[in-house]
């Protein structure tokens, strides 16, 4: 068995600040960690860290970019166990997406369209927490997600275990 983590936060930026409005949760961004270091951290986001307007499939660290320029960011980290094969699924996924960067495209009208209940799905665009859902259930990952996802929708994942709550930034295994 395997863990992968899931990164709930909050920026305090002004996005960040619209979604936690329309949702009426404490986190408003959800990335997909390959390790408890959080050296391998995914999502859909910011693609330069004072350009909230552009978008795109992202690495994330506390240690650089977003999260760097906004150091008092909120979190709460949870850890799953998955299988080996699930694990090297999630992986390889991933990195097929890395090497596709430059297609990927941050799904702007999808976000806004899950505060009005709607579902808008667009080729090879996501926003945060469909980008971890697709990997999810793209590695035979069974966890019962809704169809019009959040990032809060994460904290109830059965198996899911909270390991950290606090600052981004002091986060430490």
């Amino acid at each position: 068995m395997r863990k992968i983590y899931f990164v709930l936060t909050y920026s305090g930026s002004i996005l960040s600040k619209i979604v936690k409005t329309y949702t009426g949760t404490e986190f408003s961004h959800v990335s997909l960690s390959l390790d408890e270091n959080l050296d391998e951290m995914y999502s859909f986001g910011r693609l330069n860290a004072y350009n909230p307007f552009i978008g795109g499939f992202v690495q994330e660290s506390p240690k650089f970019g977003t999260f760097k320029r906004f150091y008092n960011t909120k979190s709460k980290i949870y850890s799953l166990e998955v299988s080996e094969e699930q694990y090297e699924s999630i992986q390889s996924l991933i990195h097929t997406m890395l090497e596709e960067k430059k297609d990927y495209r941050f799904n702007t009208i999808g976000l806004f369209a899950v505060a009005l209940h709607l579902k808008v799905r667009r080729e090879k665009c996501f926003y945060c927490a469909e980008f971890v859902k697709y990997v999810l259930d793209s590695s035979n990952l069974e966890l019962a997600l809704p169809e019009l996802i959040k990032p809060d929708d994460f904290e109830n994942l059965e198996g899911c275990q909270v390991i950290y709550y606090g600052k981004l930034n002091q986060y430490r295994v």
